[in-house]
């Protein structure tokens, strides 16, 4: 399975989707125009990754700020991710925020309640 990756812009966050290594990482920003345009290729990646999952696959998020369309695509992303624990395969989460942001930390602390799915809550 081919590599996706997306290079950031302002409005866009960088993303970074290896199957070879079970890593799925965005960073940056996520305020686009067009939601489903950014995301639904990946969710179409995704759904292709999860028939075949490494062992262990590790989602890493590192958004400075995001908006609710955006927050909607991640419990999508992490929902769908939880798919690959079906078969004994194991899913881990870092969830980066700055550490004066206690915004994104509690947005963070939401989601892994809301997915049922603990996250490594990690500051810089």
């Amino acid at each position: 399975m081919e590599p996706l990756k997306i290079e950031g812009s302002q409005d866009i966050p960088e993303v970074i989707l290896d199957a070879n290594s079970g890593r799925i990482e965005f960073s940056g920003r996520s305020l686009p125009e067009n939601v489903k345009e950014v995301y639904n290729p990946i969710l179409d990646w995704i759904d292709k990754y999860v028939e075949n999952p490494k062992k262990q696959t590790h989602i890493i998020f590192r958004l400075e700020y995001f908006n609710t369309a955006t927050s909607k695509k991640i419990l999508d992303i992490i929902d769908k991710l939880k798919e690959v624990m079906v078969d004994g395969n194991e899913l881990s989460v870092d969830w980066y925020y700055i550490e004066s942001d206690e915004d994104m930390l509690d947005t963070g602390e939401s989601f892994s309640e809301f997915v049922d799915l603990p996250f490594n809550f990690i500051s810089y």
